[in-house]
């Protein structure tokens, strides 16, 4: 699908979309817990769907209630097939194949999209020490493996994605672990580690206890509380939110609603960076606003992304729009990503006239010198095509996103949604609004 924006100035009210990080959870939740569940506000996006589809296969029955709520029914992790497809969600294919592990029958791992190219070779050395059987293809999907899952003192390293670890931390509890230690070294986005431990708290799971997140105890004592149904509402998305944040920032009077400022979500740092640029950002009880930009306009800031870099394709839009060079840490985090986030933001933003240069773990954004409209390309890529289209609000001329669809991954309603704001789109050169 290709998608072209025409300049707009925004206004309004706008709800964020539910997080698939929060709703991804607590689908995974709901299968290691006995019992039923009930998930209010579920994600619709590519990755939950795919979530979904997963506990059904591990065994889990999802019932759509007449309000919009799902009910999770499950008896534990019991596969019904020997083969679990994942689509293209990363944190899906590392939350998911230690619990596909605790089953005793070999069952094929697969994804879709650049999930196929991402690396996987964590499994092909954790694994074995568990009892494992694993194959994979050269580090890579598909995964072949073969449990039940043994729960061991180990020590993994973190520095790629703390994904991996949620997976474990949920394995062993559906384990049933006992004085076992998950040693961590050099972990990062630790704010998604707490949103992972407050999931597994809400649904009553056996939780570890967490020294310093670098090693996590399950202790023999701890008694799982499945005495009644869980009742558990899916968080606004700090991730997408950030999007409808930046735009409100660059070319809005607008509000957005449904962003607890309470999360555990590291998207939420996405307010540091607008209250550093100088954004007319005001924050309520229950809603963040930005009426008309005052005197001086917004200036380049400097970030660390190091714990949540899907901060940076929106933070990207922003710095375009600041006088002077904004610099963000953390580049390395962004290799496997969908695309490789860094060269990826840097090629498509130079399109549209921005200069990105990259040194070491740093990037350095030129901005505040005028942003052209231009076309561009999403490379698949959900975060990249969010990116362009809320930079191209008030660039100069239009801007064309081809396979602009890449947003379904995690927000399909985005263009809908900035459309409702006064966002003129044309999706296939079919205006959607005047």
């Amino acid at each position: 699908m290709q998608v072209t924006i025409q300049p707009s100035l925004l206004h309004g009210t706008i709800h964020a979309p539910a997080s698939k990080s929060s709703m991804q959870r607590a689908c995974a939740a709901a299968l290691v817990r006995k019992g039923e569940s009930i998930i209010r506000n579920p994600g619709i996006s590519n990755d939950d769907k795919a979530a979904l589809n997963v506990i059904q296969a591990l065994g889990a029955k999802v019932e759509h209630l007449p309000d919009g709520s799902l009910k999770i029914t499950s008896n534990g992790v019991n596969a019904t097939t020997d083969k679990i497809n994942n689509g293209e969600s990363g944190l899906g294919i590392r939350m998911f194949t230690p619990l596909v592990a605790m089953n005793s029958k070999e069952i094929t791992i697969n994804g879709e999209g650049s999930l196929l190219t991402r690396p996987m070779d964590f499994f092909d050395e954790i694994f074995p020490k568990l009892g494992i059987e694993i194959s994979s293809n050269n580090g890579k999907l598909p995964l072949k493996v073969k449990g039940p899952l043994q729960p061991k003192d180990i020590t993994i390293d973190g520095s790629l994605s703390s994904q991996f670890l949620t997976g474990l931390l949920l394995a062993y509890s559906a384990s049933d672990a006992k004085d076992v230690t998950i040693k961590v070294n050099n972990l990062k986005s630790k704010p998604y580690v707490d949103l992972t431990l407050a999931v597994m708290e809400e649904f009553g799971l056996k939780a570890p206890l967490n020294k310093n997140y670098e090693e996590f105890t399950f202790l023999s004592d701890f008694v799982s509380d499945e005495s009644s149904f869980v009742d558990y509402t899916v968080e606004g998305d700090w991730s997408g939110g950030a999007f409808l944040l930046v735009a409100g920032a660059i070319a809005g009077n607008i509000t957005v609603q449904g962003l607890d400022l309470s999360s555990t979500q590291a998207d939420k740092k996405i307010i540091e960076a607008l209250q550093d640029c100088n954004s007319n950002i005001f924050i309520g009880d229950d809603e963040i606003s930005f009426p008309p930009l005052g005197d001086g306009g917004l200036v380049a800031f400097q970030f660390d992304a190091t714990d949540c870099p899907d901060l940076f394709p929106p933070l990207v839009a922003l710095a375009a729009y600041c006088k002077g060079t904004t610099v963000i840490d953390g580049v390395h985090r962004l290799i496997h990503k969908e695309s490789n986030r860094a060269l990826t933001l840097q090629d498509e933003f130079g399109k549209m006239g921005i200069e990105i240069e990259l040194k070491d773990n740093q990037m350095f954004i030129k901005g505040g010198r005028g942003v052209r409209g231009a076309h561009v390309h999403s490379r698949h890529d959900h975060r990249i095509a969010m990116a362009c289209a809320v930079a191209a609000l008030k660039a100069e001329g239009e801007t064309v996103i081809d396979e602009a669809e890449a947003v379904n991954k995690s927000y399909p309603n985005f263009y809908e949604h900035i459309k409702s704001l006064g966002a003129v789109i044309a999706k296939n050169k079919q205006l959607i609004n005047k």
